[in-house]
């Protein structure tokens, strides 16, 4: 049975004044997001995947807007939502994000604890008595270990893969249907990273929900990943499923991207580079 598509975006197109010239960060993208799926957006810092996303929340910074294109989500016209009280029963309660530092996510001023509680009692409506017992039970889930002792710490007393598993729970608070991972793993360590990621798998087998998983980490993809887009220079070059990126890839700028990974067995080869340089983003 095929699965449903529960975001959609066509045709969308991101400009950003900068001083007196505008720069279109985001050109005629369309990709479609299937229930329960994980797709990878990859590509270089500065591609896109970043800017992409955040049309799907309304967290575009001030001097950026979507300039054409829609993007559906169910039944609902995210590119119509201008204010943020619009957005307010879209944005963490439907669709969540977990962003790439987890120090600079979490207020370092405010228990672990009632970072999580307040985002239940807001979206979910709950009392703060039955919002600490959920907070307690999400940090459980989370792999926080002395879950009930440790509500009341504040972020600097966990470690970095902990305040990630915080950032997680928060994003999961309210059940969201998609979850969108920006780089969640980058600040991390190769182990702790594999941790973030089983988690993750696990998580989406239990809630059910949908994965965007934003990565410049090809190794990554290969283990969390049902289909992958690339992009470059503010497109999307190619899409497909892990075995066709990696196995056959069609475009240019895809096979770049494999052919730059560094290979154990090849000590001292030099690292394949894509020749020039991406071209200029202003109109």
């Amino acid at each position: 049975m095929a699965k449903k598509t529960i975001l959609s975006a066509e045709n969308i197109s991101v400009g950003f004044k900068v001083r007196s010239s505008e720069l279109r960060a985001i050109r005629n993208v369309s990709l479609e997001l299937k229930e329960q799926e994980t797709l990878a957006i990859v590509g270089e810092s500065g591609s896109g995947k970043s800017v992409l996303t955040k049309t799907f929340t309304g967290m575009l910074e001030s001097n950026g807007a979507i300039t054409g294109g829609t993007i559906r989500y169910q039944d609902k016209i995210l590119s119509d939502l201008k204010k943020d009280s619009e957005w307010d029963g879209i944005r963490g309660k439907e669709i969540a994000t977990i962003f790439q530092d987890p120090m600079t996510s979490l207020n370092p001023i405010k228990t672990i604890g009632s970072q999580i509680s307040e985002v239940i009692i807001k979206h979910q409506k709950k009392s703060p008595k039955e919002a600490k017992k959920m907070a307690i039970d999400l940090m459980n889930r989370t792999g926080i270990p002395y879950a009930e002792k440790r509500y009341d710490d504040y972020p600097f007393q966990y470690s970095g893969g902990m305040r990630q598993r915080i950032v997680i729970a928060i994003a999961l608070a309210c059940r969201p249907k998609i979850l969108i991972c920006d780089e969640p793993t980058t600040a991390l360590d190769v182990t702790i990273q594999a941790q973030i990621l089983d988690l993750i798998r696990e998580l989406q087998e239990e809630y059910k929900f949908t994965t965007i998983f934003i990565t410049h980490d090809l190794g990554v993809v290969a283990s969390i990943a049902d289909r992958v887009a690339v992009m470059y220079a503010g497109q999307i070059v190619e899409t497909g499923t892990v075995e066709d990126i990696y196995y056959n890839p069609q475009h240019p700028y895809t096979w770049s991207l494999l052919s730059s990974l560094p290979q154990l067995g090849n000590r001292g080869d030099q690292l394949y580079s894509v020749p020039g340089t991406p071209p200029s983003l202003y109109k």
